[in-house]
């Protein structure tokens, strides 16, 4: 049995709902998908950006959403908006900078706008595998025939490693599995793989 000064440590690790920001990525070009705003595409009569907002937003304390267009639009729906800081279109990553540079709490949580059906306990499971492996990133990795896979779009990052992500897009970076690599990074694994199933193309989208 630990004891008090044990116990205060184990506590003092824990990540919870309010030390995370939730940021929906909705900043691409969606090149793939004929250059519209996929936040904006419709799934079942509602915007992909509603449906990830609303899976997310149980999950962590505060959430925003990281775009580059239709500002105004993004904001009727009733949550902070924040535009990347570097120019250009420079993918997922550029969000992330931008929501590091914005969140007020230790962590923050991503996740791609395209992809609606990711775990309702994402972020629980994240930080558990941060904590357990003591690692500055966690992402979510699935199985299948080729072995393990990470998604790192989906990912929970502790706050302090926005001088990291500065220094790698300013040196051309954009992968944002290369960028995680650096990192004490921990690999959650989740059994379903059609969980992160997302909506590149429109035929992806129809399949959803």
């Amino acid at each position: 049995m630990a004891d008090g000064g044990e116990a205060s440590s184990i506590l003092d690790r824990m990540i919870d709902k309010e030390s995370t920001t939730g940021l929906v990525l909705a900043g691409g070009q969606g090149r793939r998908m004929g250059g519209v705003d996929k936040g904006w595409r419709d799934l079942r009569g509602e915007p992909l950006v509603g449906l990830a907002l609303r899976r997310l937003a149980p999950q962590v304390g505060r959430v925003a959403i990281s775009a580059n267009r239709n500002l105004a639009a993004y904001a009727a729906l009733g949550v902070p908006v924040w535009q990347d800081s570097v120019p250009g279109y420079a993918g997922p990553l550029a969000g992330m900078l931008t929501g590091l540079e914005q969140c007020a709490t230790p962590y923050l949580a991503a996740v791609p706008c395209d992809t609606p059906g990711f775990p309702e306990d994402l972020v629980q499971r994240l930080a558990q595998g941060l904590e357990a492996a003591d690692a500055e990133i966690a992402v979510a990795a699935t199985s299948g025939p080729g072995g393990l896979r990470t998604q790192p779009v989906f990912c929970l990052m502790a706050a302090t490693l926005k001088d990291s992500l500065a220094r790698f897009l300013a040196g051309g970076g954009r992968r944002v599995d290369a960028w995680t690599r650096l990192h004490r990074r921990a690999e959650v694994l989740f059994e379903d793989a059609a969980v992160f199933a997302g909506a590149n193309t429109e035929a992806e989208l129809q399949r959803l």
